[in-house]
């Protein structure tokens, strides 16, 4: 009888990335349709962490377990049976009344102690603990944890060991990846059956650690009843998509692309956003920029064209011959960036807008379907007349509102970029990227990098989520001399190594 395909096991992420809600569909689909009983599903899960356990700390010989009163106990129960059958010193502490265990999280508690395991309410960690095992809520929670939870949590975050998360760590919301009230700081986390999103964007890349994945050897035919809720894309998969180069092509074939910005005091800003984009392989890049500063900004780097514009009239001229404009860096939002934001918008090119070019859109919100924004959770708070704290409560929330409401192509910078678009259902979800991105200029070589992929073809959509991906592989790249101390330039000059490795 021929085995149905399945989804891979530990070592290999999919793509594909789901709400809690979804998951729960998908574990009652393969329980109900596929004759997998639920017992089954929860010794494979508990068998999956504690290979990942025995293979990431293999010098480990005790551990603790914390075991909520549902499946997310259960799963640690089984790991608990088998880590005492291997002889390893196991505590199973519990929370909740594990009274009201039932279904297979009992099967799985019953199996334990009848191999000779132990169980103790917690009250405090024992400070001798070698690695915790966080098997307390999993993804259900929707309400800030409280009393013995919360004291649970901020325990084994100031323990200082290793700490083991079982589908998601405990307090952080699995859609949106915000902490609810606290949350277990996990070095690594095992997630089971679908990736949930929250894991990846918002909080969640602060709190999960490494991510590893078991599909628990469902069937894969079951994921077709679930649209996925976002797409995982990075560098080493966007690669494939950029175009060769005709051995014939000339510097016409590849984009002439106009940057307009730099304000008295920031020509750093459309300088990045230039070099950026030469280094991403445009064909040519005029920046317009402040009187002040236009005969120094390109000493460095000569292959800028440089021009000068006292007022907003001087641009006509640079507009005709651009292929299109990566308009906000450094712009500023006195008289002089204002008219030169108008004058570009009213010109009716393709856009990129960054910085105070959307600073300047939400005074003066209109739509249109030729632009790719890039805001940061600041811009996006003001894009949508909202805070900051409230789009990354839900960056997945905030996204659709911000392409509704200006059109276009959206890209939501931050932990976990997100790029959406009219044709791109579900929206894309950068897994690269590192905290050392997190410095001046990053989001000017972005929008240097993104226009650079327009401008030599790339349609709107592609070029955002192979652009971001390229930037944050670019950032990886840079940072492996240290992330502490990265900055823009360092990543600018990443780009052409990466471009080269996939031609």
């Amino acid at each position: 009888m021929k085995r149905p395909r399945t989804l891979p096991d530990t070592g290999e992420l999919p793509r594909a990335l789901y709400r809690a809600e979804q998951v729960r569909e998908l574990d009652r689909l393969a329980i109900e349709q596929h004759g997998i009983a639920a017992e089954q599903l929860m010794e494979r899960a508990g068998a999956a962490t504690f290979s990942l356990l025995r293979s990431r700390w293999p010098e480990v010989r005790s551990l603790v377990v914390l075991a909520g009163a549902g499946n997310n106990g259960g799963d640690g129960y089984v790991l608990a049976r088998l880590a005492h059958r291997c002889q390893l010193g196991v505590r199973v502490l519990t929370l909740g009344d594990h009274s009201r265990l039932q279904g297979a999280a009992l099967v799985a508690a019953e199996a334990y102690q009848a191999a000779g395991g132990s169980t103790e309410a917690f009250t405090r960690l024992p400070p001798d603990a070698e690695l915790i095992v966080d098997a307390i809520l999993g993804t259900g929670l929707e309400r800030p944890l409280a009393g013995l939870y919360a004291e649970a949590v901020e325990q084994s975050n100031r323990s200082r060991v290793p700490i083991l998360a079982l589908d998601i760590p405990t307090g952080l919301h699995a859609d949106t990846g915000r902490v609810l009230g606290a949350a277990i700081a996990a070095t690594a986390t095992i997630s089971f059956i679908g990736l949930k999103r929250g894991l990846f964007t918002g909080s969640g890349p602060d709190y999960c650690g490494e991510v590893s994945f078991d599909g628990l050897r469902v069937p894969a035919v079951i994921y077709a009843s679930e649209i996925p809720a976002a797409r995982r894309i990075d560098w080493s998969q966007q690669a494939r998509l950029l175009p060769n180069r005709r051995r014939t092509a000339n510097k016409g074939d590849f984009g002439h692309l106009l940057v307009v910005g730099g304000n008295t005091g920031m020509s750093g800003a459309a300088r990045l956003a230039g070099e950026a984009a030469l280094r991403s392989g445009v064909g040519r890049v005029s920046i317009a920029t402040h009187p002040a500063h236009a005969a120094v900004l390109n000493l460095s780097c000569p292959e800028l064209m440089v021009h000068a514009v006292p007022e907003a009239e001087a641009l006509d001229a640079l507009l005709e011959r651009a292929t299109l404009v990566a308009l906000g860096p450094g712009l500023g939002q006195d008289s002089w960036g204002r008219s030169l934001f108008e004058r570009v918008v009213d010109a009716g090119c393709p856009l990129v807008v960054d910085a105070d070019g959307l600073n300047l859109l939400a005074q003066q919100p209109q739509r249109r379907d030729d632009w790719v924004l890039t805001p940061h959770p600041g811009e996006a708070a003001r894009l949508l007349g909202s805070t900051a704290a409230e789009v990354e409560q839900d960056r997945f929330a905030a996204l659709p509102r911000l392409q509704h409401r200006y059109g276009g192509v959206v890209v939501l910078k931050g932990a976990g970029t997100l790029v959406t678009g009219p044709e791109l259902r579900p929206a894309a979800l950068c897994a690269d990227g590192n905290p050392g991105m997190a410095s001046a200029g990053m989001g000017d070589a972005l929008t240097g990098t993104i226009a650079a992929l327009i401008a030599q073809g790339m349609e709107l959509s592609l070029a955002a989520e192979v652009g971001v991906c390229l930037h944050a592989a670019a950032g990886d790249r840079a940072g492996q001399q240290g992330q502490r101390g990265l900055i823009a330039s360092d990543l600018i000059a990443a780009l052409r190594s990466l471009l080269g490795a996939a031609d």
